[in-house]
């Protein structure tokens, strides 16, 4: 009668690389299924356009015109950050850069003022104009406008969506647009959701288009960053 030898157990390394696979699987689970409760949320759609309409109205007082324009825009930036400081206190980044994003075939400057696993506020334009696929999120991405003209359609329509400043342009998770921005516009961009279901989308151009590796650095250290922040303060 032939025997079965008992199976070897597996080596000590196999062992562990099988452990941190299942433990980052896990992670990466929790992070998919697990990130973009209402609970989680900082911020609201409402707060974030009545941030940029107090801010543009702001900088329109002390206008002749009583008027802002896209020349107006240092203000506006300068007005706006202030109000969520004063809103949000630590929740908005200190000093964050100005770095260079390319995502869907736009480009443009990006300054990110809050990252964390659910949400994203950010100042997102061009004094160029740029136009480009929105991306397709497990998220809602906000779109308040501050200066110059946004445009959009979906498949189907025959007309494009028009947003002038003060108006917000809601994308909704799954939902997907082609979008153009006008030479000097200017936004601030809400996100709430799964934000690491953004991230790649963000990166690809960077790693297989324009290969802007320092911008692309840039754009990857300070969304860390802010991360780090905000699950140090026991935000997800």
């Amino acid at each position: 009668m032939t025997r079965t030898a008992p199976p070897l157990p597996a080596p000590p390394r196999l062992r562990v690389a099988t452990a941190v696979a299942a433990a980052v699987l896990a992670i990466g689970l929790a992070l998919a299924f697990g990130v973009g409760h209402p609970s989680q949320y900082l911020f609201t759609p409402a707060a974030m356009q009545a941030v940029a309409v107090a801010s543009l109205t702001e900088v329109a007082a002390a206008s002749p015109t009583n008027t802002t324009s896209a020349a107006d825009m240092p203000a506006i930036a300068d007005v706006l950050v202030r109000r969520l400081r004063s809103s949000y206190g630590d929740h908005i980044l200190p000093s964050p850069p100005w770095v260079l994003n390319s995502a869907g075939g736009a480009i443009g400057a990006m300054l990110v003022l809050h990252c964390s696993l659910s949400e994203y506020v950010i100042l997102f334009g061009t004094p160029l104009g740029t136009t480009g696929f929105t991306g397709r999120f497990a998220a809602d991405d906000y779109f308040t406008i501050l200066a110059g003209e946004q445009t959009a359609f979906r498949p189907g329509a025959w007309t494009a969506e028009v947003y002038r400043p003060g108006d917000m342009h809601h994308l909704a998770r799954g939902d997907a647009k082609v979008y153009a921005l006008s030479p000097g516009g200017w936004a601030l961009e809400y996100a709430r959701g799964n934000i690491l279901s953004m991230l790649p989308f963000g990166a690809a151009d960077g790693l297989w288009s324009t290969l802007d590796w320092v911008g692309l650095w840039g754009m990857v250290r300070v969304s860390a960053v802010g991360i780090v922040r905000e699950l140090l303060k026991g935000k997800v």
